[in-house]
C-alpha cells in the first residue's frame, strides 16, 4: 500500500472524464412547481378578508415552506453527477469496515477481485471508511478508502475507478455487504 496519499486528492475533488455535472431536468420542474404551489397559497393568505385569521396564517406558513424548499431543491439538489457512456446518474455512498481490514481491502481494490472467499464484512461504524460513487446502471464505479485519525478522516488510498464487469462485482459486494 502506497503511505504517502495525497489528501488534496479525493474522490470528489477530481472526478473521472466520463461523469460531468448536470442539472436534473425533473427536480427543476418539482421545483418550479413548487414554488408556484407556494406563491399561490401566499397570495391566497393576502386575498383572505382577515389576515389575523388562522386559515390566512395556515396558508401564508405553508407558502412560505413551499418557496423555500422549491429554493432549496433548485439552488442545491438540481445538478446531479452523469456516467456519460451510458447516461446514468450517479449515487454516493459510504460504508465502514474495521481498520485491520484496510490492507485487504486496499489489495483487493488494487486487484479488483471483490467476494471471493472474503471473511471482510461491512460494520455500522468503524476506523475505515469507504465512499463510493455507483453509476445506476452498475457500469461505473469511484471507490477511496479513508482511515480514521482522531477527529477526521483522512485518505488512506488513492481514487480507485472500476467500469464494466468490475465496477459490476463491485457493486454486488455492496448489496451483499462482503468484500
Amino acid at each position: 500500500m502506497n503511505n504517502a496519499v495525497s489528501a488534496d486528492v479525493t474522490l470528489f475533488s477530481r472526478v473521472h472524464p466520463d461523469i460531468v455535472k448536470r442539472i436534473s431536468v425533473s427536480s427543476v420542474i418539482v421545483s418550479a412547481l413548487l414554488a408556484i404551489g407556494g406563491i399561490g397559497a401566499f397570495v391566497t393568505s393576502l386575498r383572505m378578508g382577515d389576515a389575523t385569521s388562522t386559515i390566512s396564517m395556515v396558508f401564508m406558513t405553508v407558502g412560505t415552506i413551499l418557496i423555500l424548499t422549491a429554493l432549496f431543491r433548485l439552488f442545491w439538489r438540481s445538478k446531479e453527477w452523469v456516467y456519460t457512456p451510458t447516461g446514468s446518474v450517479t449515487k454516493e455512498g459510504s460504508c465502514f469496515f474495521d481498520v485491520c481490514d484496510l490492507h485487504v481491502l486496499t489489495a483487493r481494490l488494487d486487484k479488483k477481485t471483490f467476494g471471493k472467499d472474503s471473511d471482510v464484512q461491512v460494520k455500522s461504524n468503524g476506523n475505515v471508511r469507504m465512499d463510493y460513487l455507483i453509476s445506476h446502471d452498475k457500469r461505473f464505479a469511484a471507490v477511496q478508502l479513508f482511515r480514521f485519525i482522531p477527529y477526521t478522516y483522512e485518505a488512506a488510498s488513492s481514487v480507485y475507478y472500476l467500469t464494466g464487469q468490475d465496477a459490476l462485482d463491485f457493486t454486488r459486494c455492496l448489496e451483499t455487504n462482503k468484500f
